[in-house]
């Protein structure tokens, strides 16, 4: 499971837009563009509903905010890239105290989260580790959707699912911001 923005439906359709033109890199299915803010490596049947509870009650003081798309990179490195990704500039802050809020709720309820270091962005596609993503980093670039407001954040549980292990989501339970 992990706890989650997206942005709004008319950005994940641009972004898809976007990439039509661009073939060969296995992009990410745009419904499943988000920000993980908390990644829960197990989420006990016990602690789902406090879970839920907890969540709810962290994300409900935060006032909506303002977020955007901005820059691209890769992790590891773009010479032996595990993940492309897409960078957050604006809300970049609401969405690190947020990831903080969401993961206390998480080791409230038992559960705990991975413990890297949040990093806001979106992840857009797994290229091969052998293939040099910095041409692919210079075409995410140039991405730029309009700002959105954040007023809401996901519980969502991810299947592997099929030949490819191509994860599937279902949100789970959805946390309103304060507005």
């Amino acid at each position: 499971m992990f706890v989650a923005v997206y942005p709004p439906l008319e950005i994940r359709e641009e972004f898809a837009e976007f990439l039509q033109s661009r073939p060969g890199m296995r992009w990410s299915a745009p419904e499943q563009l988000h920000v993980t803010l908390a990644f829960l490596l197990d989420v006990p049947d016990r602690a789902a509903e406090p879970l839920e509870e907890l969540i709810a009650e962290a994300c409900a003081p935060v006032p909506s905010f303002v977020c955007g798309i901005h820059g691209a990179g890769a992790f590891p490195h773009p010479d032996r890239p595990a993940v492309l990704w897409l960078g957050v500039e604006d809300g970049a802050e609401e969405l690190s105290r947020l990831s903080r809020r969401v993961r206390s709720a998480a080791n409230r309820a038992g559960v705990a989260p991975d413990g890297k270091a949040f990093t806001p962005h979106l992840t857009v596609a797994r290229p091969p580790r052998s293939e040099n993503a910095t041409r692919w980093i210079r075409v995410l670039e140039t991405f730029r959707p309009p700002l959105w407001t954040v007023e809401e954040v996901h519980l969502v549980e991810s299947v592997l699912q099929g030949h490819g292990h191509r994860p599937r989501h279902r949100t789970v339970m959805t946390a309103p911001l304060a507005t």
